[in-house]
């Protein structure tokens, strides 16, 4: 499922407070990006269109219906075979390039790549 920016930002509210309704929604937008109600509900409608999110009466009560870690692997895919061809060294080469690392990150990419090896 694609989600454009502004698909994600409606999304983003969800997953980071659970279900609201639409006004709530409005609300947060609102003061984060400055958009107004109509916006807020043409965008909502959207990703109800593409089953991101499902309405619930009353009060139009938003749940969404993907998770935000199934969205972030299939942003991740994309990215890597629309601009590294493919290729995971290449896109790890160019994200240690442009900031360093953590020890904490370190270990962290470390262990998940003890896990991909069993």
């Amino acid at each position: 499922m694609k989600l454009y920016d502004s698909e994600l930002k409606v999304m983003e509210v969800l997953w980071q407070n659970g279900d609201c309704t639409a006004k709530e929604i409005v609300d947060v937008l609102r003061e984060q990006v400055g958009w107004n109600k109509n916006t807020t509900y043409t965008v909502i409608k959207k990703c109800i269109a593409k089953e991101a999110i499902e309405r619930k009466e009353p009060g139009f009560l938003c749940h969404a219906l993907i998770a935000k870690e199934q969205i972030q692997k299939e942003e991740a895919c994309e990215l890597l075979n629309k601009v590294f061809n493919g290729s995971i060294d290449t896109l790890f080469a160019s994200l240690l390039s442009s900031s360093p690392i953590t020890e904490k990150e370190r270990e962290k990419i470390y262990r998940l790549l003890e896990e991909k090896r069993l």
